[in-house]
């Protein structure tokens, strides 16, 4: 038989067995890649006037200048019949008599700022405000997350044209390149930091934020754009324009760190609707706090989170405000559940005037609870039927009635059924009570507030002049030493002769007597 051999090595070069071979180098030692951090600008330069949200009239947005109130913004409508920024409220109602004048609002700019910066953390952990009308979003660690740069973008771009805003947006390594990019204008996308710097020195004065006083003194030394700063001795833009300004153009091209504070929204949810003028009619205010418990939908929503707890706020001009509370009996966050209690809520409530603002507060949030069994409750004739839980119930009672009206049973962690048990408010938070299971061990739902004193025949007990048949038993309860209340009792399941089942028990202390203590269901 022809068998392959393979040449013998010499013994110098035989390895012994089990012996492993030297590596001919070192391993190289791999370091983990590192996020690149990269930042999404975006610029709202139109927030004054996309703050009043959407409007079929003309709309313009004025503010006082040296005592006039003159055009800051308008809108497409406007525009179109002449009315420009600059003009003074008068000329743009004589060219348009229907106009209708918004006071620019920084509380309400503020406002809608803190609200899309809620929303754009469900796209990276870390947004920030940084400016009257400019967000920035770190984006590096959130790339694979939604599928690209691209995509991300495509996204972000569409999300707020579908909210009503016109944004100019920008991309860079640093935050302040990024934002001076998205104010000039430019759709840039910069990636690696040496790339900043052709790209930032095209850039106007215009768009880096500084003061009108020091642009006009930069122009007229025939300084334009950034490269033309940058262009300049450093010790002396230092000393005529001051450090900081030279640390922004550092900070810019990546060569300081540029630190940023981190935008986090608030635990509980509270916003407010303002009106125009006084309101009393009851169906718009319902309308409100309608819309107020959608707001307040979308902020548990990305936090998947509910709550037990609402406080509808009505100010008045001339009285306190007016507060209508409403409970749950487990964490919820549907709006269209809140505002049926609401409307059953709003039949029996009055204010003592008209209402000029309303506000909206929930209580402490928690975490979401898994759904009950439903009960069905037939509606009118021609509506479709509706679902409701147990939990529901005891909440449209507690509206209907009264919160004092309608209770609940708990267990308490006693062993002596007179105080096993207590009343409780059906919304409140049963997490937070002490209770106590009884699993494998029958207690009846209808206890007795007293025992009652059983005839007995020798040592059987007697019910309604039946004897009883003993099922279970004895159960022996023997506790309460420590105070005045103290039990030595043996407790059984009976039945009688109509088939009604008893709980009963038999005093093992001072005379032995049969009583009757709850009756099953």
């Amino acid at each position: 038989m022809l068998r392959d051999t393979a040449p013998t090595a010499p013994a110098s070069q035989q390895q012994l067995p089990f012996a492993e071979p030297m590596p001919l180098t070192r391993p190289l030692l791999v370091a983990p890649k590192q996020v690149r951090r990269l930042w999404f600008c975006i610029w709202l330069p139109n927030l004054p006037l996309e703050a009043c949200g959407s409007s079929d009239e003309a709309l313009a947005i004025v503010e006082e200048q040296h005592g006039i109130h003159r055009v800051l913004q308008v809108d497409p409508v406007a525009a179109a019949v002449g009315i420009m920024p600059g003009q003074s409220a008068n000329a743009a109602l004589a060219l348009l008599p229907t106009l209708r004048l918004e006071e620019r609002s920084r509380v309400r700019e503020q406002q809608v700022l803190e609200a899309l910066a809620t929303w754009l953390e469900r796209f990276s952990s870390f947004v920030s405000i940084a400016g009257k009308d400019v967000l920035l979003l770190e984006i590096g660690g959130s790339l694979r997350l939604f599928g690209g740069l691209r995509s991300l973008r495509q996204t972000l771009s569409k999300d707020l044209d579908a909210k009503g805003f016109s944004a100019a947006m920008a991309i860079a390594p640093t935050p302040l390149a990024a934002t001076w990019l998205a104010r000039a204008g430019r759709r840039a996308c910069i990636r690696a930091e040496e790339n900043l710097g052709p790209a930032l020195r095209k850039l106007p004065l215009s768009c880096l934020d500084w003061s009108a006083g020091q642009c006009e003194s930069l122009t007229g030394m025939g300084i334009h754009t950034v490269g033309d700063c940058l262009r300049l001795p450093r010790a002396g833009f230092a000393r005529r324009f001051g450090a900081k300004r030279l640390l922004d153009l550092d900070r810019a091209l990546g060569h300081l760190p540029d630190p940023r504070d981190s935008w986090r929204a608030p635990e509980r949810f509270c916003a407010d609707h303002e009106m125009v003028e006084e309101q009393s009619d009851r169906e718009l205010l319902l309308q409100i706090c309608r819309e107020l418990l959608l707001l307040h939908e979308q902020f548990l929503l990305a936090r998947q989170l509910g709550t037990q707890r609402l406080c509808f706020s009505f100010f008045h001009l001339k009285s306190v405000a007016t507060e209508l509370r409403l409970g749950s009996t487990f964490a919820d966050r549907s709006a269209e559940r809140w505002f049926d209690l609401l409307n059953i809520r709003f039949e029996q409530f009055r204010l003592p005037e008209a209402v000029i603002a309303v506000r909206l507060q929930s209580g402490l949030s928690q975490p979401l609870q898994a759904e009950s069994a439903h009960l069905c409750f037939d509606n009118k004739a021609g509506i479709q039927r509706r679902r409701f839980s147990i939990a529901q119930l005891a909440e449209r009672l507690v509206a209907r009635i009264g919160d004092h009206s309608v209770n609940a049973l708990a267990t308490v962690a006693e062993h002596r059924p007179e105080y096993a048990w207590s009343l409780q408010n059906p919304l409140s938070d049963v997490s937070s009570s002490t209770l106590m299971t009884c699993d494998g061990v029958a207690r009846p739902l209808w206890m007795l507030s007293e025992p009652a004193l059983l005839p007995a025949d020798g040592d059987y007990p007697l019910h309604k002049g039946c004897r009883l048949t003993l099922l279970d038993g004895p159960e022996r309860l023997e506790t309460g030493w420590w105070d005045e209340q103290g039990i030595s009792r043996d407790y059984y399941t009976a039945v009688n002769g109509a088939g009604m089942r008893l709980w009963v028990f038999r005093n093992r202390q001072r005379t032995p007597n049969w009583y009757l203590h709850g009756i099953f269901g």
